[in-house]
């Protein structure tokens, strides 16, 4: 009975992150979630000693301090004049599409993705419509390429950083795996969205545009702006050093916390905590499954049957499937409560496909949810229709280079080894 109300409890949650929310209410993902760990808790499935015990702490905590960093150059103005860069620039609508895909893909490697698009698209697409643009490609370009950039890194977005701390992936290994797909991808981001956008970008700002509202300018600071990049060069330098990632980031952010021009509590108020309570929830969900036994049966099933993602031709699928679903961080708990210890190259990997999987649908990553509410606020509607135009040849195309790099570089085979029946650790 323990792990029947386990497993119903773990099958209602996933299947509401699919469906995006509960069906006539305004609970999103992370609700859906939270609601899940107190159905545990009021069943007594779960204890908050379990709970507790559950969450990854070290990955929080260098999610948090990521987010911080990236809050930085939010408030000290410099993502306001990469916003204004782009727009401003007066080369044609090639060269701000261009502009946009490599500016935004070389930030999202380095930064929290939530807090850069967050940032980022008031100002951008709000620039493009001043200019009597069509905000969409932009919009498209902005999102596709934030997800593109975010794969190269271990730090480039939440599931990264989370197979990256629990699988003690080394970093700069991971930058030598991930960066040229993730360098390809964005080629292929431009080329997508300048040939199916090149005779329409000039059509104003799109069906039902209105005039730009609401978009807070952040005058760029040079001294918190050069802070913010010491901050990022000190932190890549302690990747170096035995000390722990998530405390070399910790150390970081209180040092931008102890700032004498920026509040704390702006900072921190910058911070995604929705995002962070869904990762704890999901920790805790995830953790009762095992705790339940029924991860073990589930690995040995999936070795049974040769369907162990082992092998690029299984994860491949996977990660289009689960990204463009649940998420690609539920995804990334679930497999990690399933398959404990898997190979440091199913992890590489699996960043890697998750993270360009993200492209193909509207609802694929959160970074494209968030564009396109920030699109919608200012009058252009960024549809299901048009991203998926865009989206389906991004990801298909950028993932496909990335199955054939991966296998040249021999980091998975293409085809799945022989069954032994014989469970991984």
């Amino acid at each position: 009975m323990h792990a029947a109300i386990v497993l119903l409890v773990l099958i209602l949650t996933y299947f509401g992150m699919a469906a995006g929310r509960i069906a006539w209410l305004r609970v999103d993902r992370t609700g859906i979630a939270l609601l899940a760990v107190i159905a545990l808790l009021a069943s007594g499935q779960m204890t908050l000693d379990d709970f507790g015990s559950a969450v990854d702490m070290p990955t929080l905590a260098l999610l948090f301090a990521m987010m911080i960093i990236s809050a930085q150059f939010a408030e000290s103005g410099f993502i306001d004049l990469c916003a204004r860069t782009i727009t401003g620039t007066r080369g044609g609508t090639a060269a701000l599409l261009a502009l946009t895909v490599a500016i935004v893909g070389g930030l999202s490697a380095l930064l929290a993705n939530d807090i850069l698009v967050a940032a980022i698209a008031p100002p951008l697409l709000a620039g493009a419509q001043a200019r009597g643009l069509d905000a969409r490609p932009f919009a498209i370009a902005l999102a596709a390429s934030a997800n593109a950039g975010s794969a190269a890194t271990m730090i480039g977005n939440p599931q990264n950083i989370l197979l990256g701390a629990i699988g003690r992936l080394d970093f700069w290994n991971f930058i030598a795996i991930s960066a040229v797909p993730a360098l390809f991808s964005l080629c292929v981001v431009f080329a997508v969205v300048w040939l199916q956008w090149r005779e329409r970008i000039h059509d104003g700002a799109g069906p039902g545009a209105a005039e730009p509202f609401g978009v807070t300018v952040h005058p760029l600071d040079r001294n918190q702006t050069i802070k913010g990049a010491a901050a990022v060069l000190a932190l890549l330098l302690l990747f170096l050093t035995p000390l722990p990632r998530e405390t070399g980031a910790l150390i970081i952010a209180a040092l931008l916390l102890a700032n004498r021009k920026i509040t704390s509590r702006t900072m921190i108020a910058t911070v995604d905590w929705p995002l962070l309570l869904l990762a704890a929830c999901l920790f805790a969900i995830t953790g009762a499954l095992n705790r339940a036994g029924i991860a073990a049966h589930l690995l040995a099933f999936l070795v049974d049957h040769g369907l162990l993602p082992n092998s690029l031709l299984l994860l491949l699928p996977f990660s289009l499937a689960t990204t463009n679903t649940i998420g690609s961080l539920p995804a990334a708990m679930l497999f990690l409560q399933i398959w404990q210890v898997p190979p440091a190259e199913v992890l590489y990997a699996l960043s890697l496909l998750s993270s360009l999987a993200g492209n193909l649908l509207l609802s694929g990553s959160l970074s494209t949810v968030m564009v396109a509410e920030r699109a919608e606020r200012l009058g252009t509607p960024l549809g299901f229709r048009d991203h998926a135009r865009a989206g389906i040849p991004i990801a298909l195309i950028s993932t496909g280079f990335a199955v054939v790099w991966l296998d040249l570089i021999g980091i998975l085979p293409l085809l799945p080894p022989p069954v032994t029946g014989a469970v991984p650790p």
